[in-house]
């Protein structure tokens, strides 16, 4: 009954405006039944290649004039998925740079992350597969998720604002293979971890997580640098050798074990787990630069975890990973218990047993 009394709504709202064109048309919302409402006016390009962002053909991601690509030091964890990441700013702007939070990026500016699988991991530069372009656009205050969903000939992406589920396999590192349902967000559900003091933000391109090496079609340069001499980024007067730089969370040779598990837990939790974020009322905050070792959890009783506590006395008990909450919650696959909360449905094998050593060896 509810479905027809909302096309009946639909109708009637389609016919007013037909009845008088020369108002102020008025955003009709297409009704989700799954419990989402979607606003049509904020549907714009149907199809990804309507943007340009790519040179055909579209599938190998080759950049357009004016799409710069990038990548971070240690990358969030999404289902074992790699990505492709660029960054479009609107002519004549240039991001601002910041410290310790995300490039200050003007209004227009979109970020650009494809998520693909290649068919097998030990070769990444082979055959792969991409499932989603995700966009964020900085609309001023705020910034706006679209997500594209490419189509099995690889020729084109579609938006897709009710979120979608692709069936993926690949052959693993050790050579298994394995199998997901993977998961595209909604536009809703991009929020639950791109929040920032209740706006939408970025998450990534923080000058600690650019600050590396990078091969462009031309050059090998380091990002930061090369932001600066290429238009793209304003205010960085330090030299680059002075700044923070986050290690690689799997690379011992770039950083110390304390290092490698901070810069993981930086990326993957802290945009939720810090002062700003959706899960502040914790007091359990994993943002890089935190200090203070009860906010990092060490010897720290939850506060409103539920069963997420598993019956676990600490978030973080010092040489006893089998007893801290952060480690019981990372290997978890009950939604309800496991973290993070979204954009996970795979236990992530190597980033839980990096962060199981940082905690067997503290005192």
């Amino acid at each position: 009954m509810l479905k027809y009394f909302v096309l009946s709504v639909l109708a009637l709202l389609i016919y007013a405006c037909a009845q008088d064109p020369g108002k102020e048309q008025v955003a009709i919302e297409e009704v989700n039944l799954d419990g989402e409402n979607v606003e049509a006016s904020d549907i714009e390009a149907k199809k990804l290649s309507e943007l340009g962002f790519f040179k055909s053909p579209m599938n190998k991601l080759e950049p357009a004039e004016g799409v710069v690509p990038y990548d971070l030091a240690t990358p969030l964890f999404s289902d074992y998925a790699f990505k492709a990441r660029f960054v479009k700013l609107p002519e004549g702007k240039m991001a601002k740079y910041h410290p310790t939070e995300t490039m200050d990026f003007p209004e227009g500016t979109i970020l650009i992350k494809n998520f693909y699988y290649p068919a097998d991991f030990r070769k990444p530069e082979g055959e792969r597969r991409i499932l989603e372009t995700r966009l964020l656009i900085n609309e001023g205050e705020e910034w706006k998720a679209e997500a594209y969903v490419w189509n099995e000939e690889q020729t084109e992406a579609y938006l897709e604002i009710a979120g979608e589920r692709i069936n993926i396999s690949w052959v693993h590192y050790n050579g298994v293979e394995k199998q997901l349902n993977y998961s595209v967000p909604t536009q809703n559900q991009c929020k639950g971890c791109h929040s920032k003091s209740n706006k939408m933000m970025p998450i990534g391109p923080t000058s600690r997580q650019l600050n590396k090496q990078f091969d462009y079609a031309d050059v090998s340069a380091n990002q930061l640098k090369y932001w600066s001499e290429n238009g793209l980024l304003a205010g960085l007067h330090q030299n680059i050798s002075e700044l923070d730089a986050v290690p690689l969370w799997d690379d011992p040779e770039s950083g110390n074990l304390e290092q490698r598990a901070r810069a993981y837990l930086d990326i993957n939790c802290a945009h939720c787990h810090r002062a700003e974020g959706p899960a502040n009322t914790s007091g359990f905050f994993l943002d890089y630069y935190q200090k203070r070792k009860t906010a990092l959890g060490i010897y720290k009783s939850p506060i409103a975890a539920g069963r997420g506590s598993g019956g676990l006395k600490y978030d973080i008990h010092p040489g006893k990973p089998d007893s801290s909450i952060l480690y019981f919650r990372m290997i978890s696959e009950d939604p309800g218990i496991m973290m993070p909360e979204l954009g996970k449905k795979m236990v992530h094998t190597e980033g839980v047993e990096l962060i199981r050593k940082w905690i067997a060896q503290m005192n």
